[in-house]
């Protein structure tokens, strides 16, 4: 049950499944991570990214930004996510936090692709932290 996936631009992931101890043959070695934890990853990876874009261009001294997502699926086929949270933690210089806020409104509503897709499915809320470089 391990895959190997090349993107678009050439690099490549790994997926795989749990073991499943009751059907081995059906079950993965759990080498990699989850087809659907990677659909969760990109996502926060997308939105992380227009939050800094969209601090830097505001001209704001960002100088990290990390976020952890938390989530909750469907307990019937097909399992989607039905609720999602990230939480973002900015670290800068003289940030506002009505910028921050700002940021991350604007990648959930206009920008990231991967949560607004996820959106369909997923109530999605944020929290964020603004810390002091």
């Amino acid at each position: 049950m391990g895959f190997v996936a090349e993107t678009g631009s050439g690099h490549v992931l790994t997926m795989d499944g749990a073991p499943d101890a009751a059907r081995p043959e059906n079950g993965g070695a759990n080498l990699a991570p989850r087809p659907m934890e990677t659909v969760l990853a990109g996502t926060g990876g997308c939105t992380a990214y227009d939050v800094v874009l969209i601090l830097k261009r505001g001209r704001h001294d960002v100088r990290g930004c990390s976020v952890k997502l938390s989530s909750e699926r469907a307990e019937t086929d097909p399992k989607v996510f039905t609720r999602i949270h990230m939480h973002f933690t900015v670290t800068g210089k003289g940030i506002p936090a009505s910028a921050v806020e700002r940021a991350i409104a604007m990648s959930h509503e206009k920008y990231c692709s991967a949560s607004i897709m996820l959106g369909k499915t997923a109530e999605i809320t944020t929290g964020f932290e603004l810390l002091e470089a």
